[in-house]
């Protein structure tokens, strides 16, 4: 069962920030969109499932900014300056050059620490961002949408959920929901939100150097794919890669492609993709789950722990779109009969 690692890294402010690896080799640091809880998050099949994939021959680093998840809150607005202290806490850290990845708010973050320390980047990929925000939405909605969060939590988490991941099923919604609400409190919440709205890069595009990858889909209903458009078009050489979907979020929708993308640009193994989707492991899995094998059982057939099982058999109902064992179990004895 692959673990992941939990630190602290301090900034040359002196603020304290959580930071989490997994995997080993070369460093790809990872800058997270809006809201972030670096333990809730390895705990969401379909989010874990993500990190695990792009650490595979590498070492994924992921950090949360102040207020949010393990990083305490301190008496500072959010801004642009601020995150990029965190940042160049991670990168005096590593203490080497460093793939970087930015999704959603994380990307044009990613974008102004690659124009102004160039030598730190190998390769920049930019996922579900934008380089104006005030360009995301008209002013009544984003307006709208800061009140709502910011006098009713819950709503406001419900409502963004909707427009981040609008093919997860109810449940998952719900489950993602309360995820936000654990990430932060309403106030740094909503000081997030509005900054991700005010973020400009327009004036640092030309300045990146690291060869750059720019991932979208083009259903996104948080950021437009034009900006993503317009981010290629203001960097030197970068690639615009549409992919197909609705989802902000990186691990929701078409997960696998969009792993085999990133993977293919910062020259990683790209894995053949099996026509189910499932991993060697998952196929076990699936076939102890027909046997009737409860995750106890499964846990001992295969030499691991329980809850790693239940993990495995989470991720083959994401995978599959089922809702229940007994689907995995009536669809491998189908295969099974069918060999």
């Amino acid at each position: 069962m692959v673990q992941q690692r939990l630190g602290w890294v301090v900034s040359s402010g002196g603020v304290k920030v959580a930071c989490a690896s997994v995997g080993a080799g070369r460093p790809l640091v990872y800058v997270m969109g809006w809201l972030s809880h670096l333990q809730l998050s390895w705990e969401l099949p379909a989010e874990r499932a993500l990190y695990e994939e792009l650490a595979r021959g590498c070492r994924l680093v992921r950090y949360d900014r102040s207020g949010c998840g393990l990083s305490p809150a301190v008496d500072r607005p959010a801004s642009l300056t601020f995150e990029l202290e965190h940042l160049a806490a991670i990168a005096s850290w590593l203490g080497e050059p460093f793939d970087l990845i930015g999704t959603s708010m994380g990307a044009p973050v990613a974008v102004a620490w690659a124009a102004a320390h160039p030598g730190t980047v190998r390769r920049l990929v930019l996922y579900g961002g934008w380089v104006r925000g005030a360009d995301l939405s008209a002013p009544g909605v984003r307006d709208h949408v800061l009140g709502l969060v910011e006098s009713h939590w819950g709503l406001g988490s419900d409502v963004l959920t909707d427009i981040f991941a609008p093919d997860l099923d109810p449940t998952t919604r719900a489950e993602f929901g309360r995820y936000q609400r654990a990430c932060s409190n309403a106030a740094t919440a909503r000081a997030l939100l509005a900054l991700s709205y005010e973020i400009d890069v327009t004036d640092r595009l030309g300045q990146v150097q690291a060869p750059t990858l720019v991932v979208h889909r083009t259903g996104d209903r948080a950021a437009p794919v034009a900006q993503a458009e317009a981010l290629a078009a203001g960097i030197n050489g970068a690639q615009l890669v549409r992919l197909q979907g609705r989802s902000h979020l990186p691990y929701a929708g078409d997960r696998d492609e969009l792993v085999r993308v990133v993977r293919r640009f910062l020259g990683l193994s790209v894995p053949r993709r099996r026509t189910d989707g499932l991993t060697a492991r998952q196929h076990e899995v699936a076939d102890l789950v027909s046997q009737g094998c409860s995750n106890r059982e499964i846990a001992t057939r295969l030499g691991i722990d329980e809850r790693s099982a239940e993990g495995h058999i989470e991720r083959i109902l994401l995978r599959l779109r089922f809702r229940s064992r007994a689907q995995i179990a009536a669809w491998y004895s189908a295969r099974r009969d069918q060999a």
